[in-house]
């Protein structure tokens, strides 16, 4: 396969790490959480997606009801774990291992459910489409678009309105902000609805890019999307969305050579080299 091709490959599974990994940098440098079940909750996403669209409703509809299927289990986890976690001031070893505790029941529940076959949409099979020496699937141009229609509105939304703005003073200094009248649990409400609704698109997209669902697909893309973020800079969405489509052309670039079963070891090696050369990231950690 040529390179432009893997390029191309790269920046549309690149588009889906990018919005996952936003999530997960929002998650953490606003509540100060590396949550290890977001990959899971992209998995969820993904399943009521396909379930919804299997029921004979249109896809994008059923994109709808796995934004707030998955929203709902976020908000209920955090009234459930989170908010009691961070009352008692639990340390971030705790609620590492909550959250992996937390993966681990989300995946099995998916798996006693629906068991673990890979499920597909109902969707036609659309051909591909010559463009010069690439080969330009339908659903891959779909995917990058509706992608960057969602961070150019999580871009207007943290820089142009309110709950943005009080969104990066959290982040910035939660105390300091919480003096000045900024209500933090709203703040901290929107910050699951937002990663809510990002996760359970990069869910449902990945789905439909690599042709069905299964119950692990959220496990093994949490090492890249944590790559990305450690790449951007933890708790930057913007160098996230940067370290993600590295992370993602990096991937497919490398198959030719160590075939697609390394996937996963090419983005931890990332991950570990920019970890000992700049452990800051590429870029500042804020919002």
């Amino acid at each position: 396969m040529d390179i432009p091709q893997l390029v191309f490959n790269g920046l549309a599974i690149g588009c889906i790490i990018a919005l996952a990994a936003v999530g997960l940098t929002l998650t953490y440098g606003i509540l100060r959480l590396s949550n290890f079940a977001h990959g899971d909750f992209m998995t969820l996403g993904a399943y009521l997606t396909w379930l919804t669209n299997t029921h004979g409703v249109n896809l994008w509809l059923s994109m709808l009801v796995g934004i707030a299927g998955t929203i709902a289990a976020m908000l209920l986890c955090e009234e459930l774990l989170w908010k009691p976690m961070r009352n008692k001031r639990a340390s971030s070893t705790s609620l590492i291992i909550l959250s992996i505790g937390l993966a681990l029941f989300i995946r099995n529940g998916i798996l006693f459910i629906w068991g673990g076959s890979n499920q597909r949409y109902d969707l036609p099979i659309v051909p591909a489409v010559e463009f010069g020496m690439l080969k330009i699937a339908y659903d891959r141009i779909i995917v990058m678009i509706l992608a960057i229609i969602a961070m150019v509105a999580l871009h207007f939304l943290l820089q142009k309105t309110k709950i943005g703005k009080a969104m990066r003073a959290v982040s910035d200094n939660t105390d300091l902000a919480r003096v000045t009248g900024i209500n933090v649990e709203w703040v901290v409400f929107w910050t699951w609805i937002i990663t809510g609704v990002l996760a359970a698109l990069a869910g449902a997209m990945f789905g439909l890019i690599t042709g069905g669902v299964r119950p692990n697909m959220g496990w093994f893309l949490i090492l890249p999307i944590f790559a990305a973020v450690i790449l951007g800079g933890i708790g930057n969405p913007y160098g996230a969305i940067a370290g993600a489509l590295v992370i993602g052309i990096v991937q497919e670039l490398s198959v030719p050579w160590l075939g697609s079963d390394y996937k996963l070891g090419v983005a931890l090696l990332v991950m570990i080299f920019i970890l000992l050369v700049r452990p800051q990231g590429l870029f500042r950690g804020t919002m």
